[in-house]
């Protein structure tokens, strides 16, 4: 199956942006509000900017923030520049990166 197109890709970017729900699930912008004023998570972007520094390139397919034992962590999903997905999952207090994964593709 050949790989999508940029502006194929860049659409279901926009209409996942669209359809995406808050961005923590069971909490909303107020909660994840607090928790930033508090200290307690570093804020989307700098997660993104500091990822992007570490990984160049790709373009940003979701991002999420959620409660993993017992810790908040974002989850950001990229489609690199090669045509593979990757999940990487950062703790929401440090910025450390937590886990990474790949999804395979078998054609």
């Amino acid at each position: 199956m050949p790989r999508p197109t940029r502006p194929i890709v860049i659409m279901l970017l926009a209409a996942n942006l669209l359809v995406a729900g808050p961005l923590m699930a069971g909490r909303d912008h107020d909660e994840i509000r607090r928790l930033r004023g508090a200290g307690q998570i570093l804020s989307l972007e700098t997660i993104i900017a500091n990822h992007r520094a570490r990984y160049p390139g790709g373009q940003l397919l979701e991002a999420g923030l959620e409660s993993e034992h017992g810790r908040h962590v974002y989850t950001l999903k990229f489609l690199g520049d090669d045509g593979v997905v990757r999940e990487f999952e950062y703790d929401a207090r440090t910025g450390a990166l937590w886990h990474s994964e790949h999804e395979d593709h078998k054609e």
